[in-house]
């Protein structure tokens, strides 16, 4: 029976993702080979190179597609916390064992090659997560419910950016709250989160810029203001007196005229008051809570309370806990400093290389910038600039466009599962890849900072490589088992 199971796996496997798969493979071990060609190179199989080396990988990561499909998929299941475990002594363990690499601690020597165990950790977690929330009395009813999803993703996380220093592999994580949004995580959460991350901006951006009018802060103003919006809005969406919302607007409206008059002779701290005028809502808020019974109110009072802490508290944790280079990054991304030749020059270099690609890119092998090295990191983080620059902006949109339909089809698989465990782990592979693309892109692009995040199957490395191909092939396997687990 074991072996009639193993011998129907291949006509249940999809070999549409297998496809893709390769594609994306054999596509970025090119422009892997065209970021670090030399004019007196001659083999794109020559191991001295990183091409080379990267088809290594790519055969390693083949031998392993082909043994994580053949392995029975119960044994996943198996031995998925037993591998959290060691995964977590692992990642522990990495710090006292690694080498520093750009003050990183988080890359294992083995010999002649080094691995970043932080790139399968992404898998083990998935999987966690996949058999915790699978259980048939699992449900998502209150946030009681996430505390331990959020400890499965939180721990190693932590672990990655505080003792590894990998800023970067510890934010992919996030890419699991989508996977909790798709299971019933309230939307609040969502957009709290985004929230966090705008206030932070605004707070960075405009704290120290003065109000034009009166004294005090811009940043925190218009912090203030946008609390004071969402409380409005909620309030008057959950209690229902007629008219309410124009009795508010305009009572908050002739707080801020009365407070521009008197600002005429005397000088008026506006973040101050309207800092106030947030925390008279708060009140309110709670009040109308308990009143109505709408406790939900309740969390928006206490975010709004944390959020007016948060504000005061962003200067102190960009300029005391974030590191320096961390810093003047996000300066320059939100055009605080001007830094083209230090942290601004890979951005810089990778922009004049993706636009001197024009519309259809200046060949394969020969881009300029890339040949004469101006764009750092260019076979690794940077390898989306390689793209634009030799294949154009055609070449680019059918990247995307390639990573777009792999990312749909994903979700497809996703959808298509009766298993609930099996569908969460293929949404948080979807979330995960997902996640890299859009973070190393819109880096790239100088959309957002640099925090290293690799091109899923184009950025050189084998870690990162394997790491993506356990993921995807384990989903595979899950998903070629869908008709035996009916069965």
């Amino acid at each position: 029976m074991r072996a009639s199971r193993n011998g129907n796996i291949w006509q249940h496997v999809d070999w549409m993702t297998i496809g893709l798969f390769l594609v994306l493979v054999i596509f970025g071990w090119l422009n892997i080979y065209g970021a670090s060609y030399t004019f007196d190179q001659t083999s794109i199989f020559d191991f001295s190179n990183r091409a080379g080396k990267q088809f290594a990988w790519i055969g390693g990561s083949v031998l392993m597609g082909i043994i994580l499909l053949l392995i029975d998929y119960r044994t996943y299941d198996v031995l998925t916390y037993i591998a959290y475990g060691a995964m977590l002594l692992l990642l522990l363990a990495t710090p006292f064992l690694a080498h520093d690499i750009k003050g990183s601690m988080s890359w294992i020597s083995l010999g002649p090659v080094s691995l970043q165990p932080a790139e399968f950790a992404k898998c083990i977690v998935a999987l966690t997560i996949a058999k915790y929330m699978g259980r048939y009395d699992y449900k998502i009813r209150t946030w009681r419910d996430l505390i331990v999803p959020f400890v499965l993703i939180g721990v190693p996380a932590l672990i990655i950016m505080v003792l590894q220093k990998e800023t970067g592999s510890a934010l992919v994580f996030a890419a699991f709250l989508l996977v909790f949004y798709r299971q019933g995580m309230s939307g609040y959460v969502l957009w709290m989160g985004v929230a966090a991350v705008a206030f932070f901006i605004i707070s960075i951006r405009w704290g120290a810029v003065a109000l034009p009018l009166g004294t005090g802060s811009l940043g925190i103003m218009v912090c203030m203001l946008l609390l004071t919006a969402v409380e409005v809005y909620f309030i008057c969406r959950d209690h229902y007196i007629r008219y309410q919302a124009l009795i508010m607007v305009g009572a908050i409206t002739a707080i801020y005229g009365i407070c521009l008059i008197i600002n005429i002779w005397v000088p008026m701290p506006f973040d101050w008051i309207s800092m106030g005028i947030v925390i008279a809502l708060v009140i309110y808020t709670i009040f109308v809570s308990l009143y109505w019974r709408k406790y939900m109110l309740l969390i928006l009072a206490a975010f709004t309370l944390f959020c007016i802490g948060y504000t005061h508290a962003c200067d102190f944790v960009f300029t005391r806990v974030l590191q320096p280079h961390q810093r003047i990054r996000i300066e320059v991304l939100l055009g605080m400093k001007e830094d083209p030749a230090g942290a601004g020059y890979n951005v810089n270099q990778a922009r004049i290389a993706i636009g001197s690609g024009r519309f259809f890119g200046k060949g394969y092998l020969n881009g300029t910038q890339t040949k004469l090295q101006f764009v750092p990191e260019q076979d690794t983080d940077f390898i989306f600039c390689t793209v634009g620059e030799e294949w154009g902006f055609v070449g680019s949109v059918g990247v995307l466009l390639v990573y777009l339909y792999f990312i749909l089809h994903l979700i497809e698989i996703a959808e298509r599962q009766r298993n609930v465990s099996t569908r969460i782990y293929a949404y948080s592979v979807a979330s995960i890849f997902l996640f890299h693309l859009t973070i190393n892109v819109g880096m790239v692009l100088g959309l957002l900072p640099v925090i290293g995040i690799p091109l899923p199957f184009f950025s050189y490395g084998g870690s990162s490589l394997w790491g993506f191909t356990m993921l995807l092939f384990i989903l595979l396997r899950l998903d070629a088992a869908r008709m035996e687990q009916l069965n």
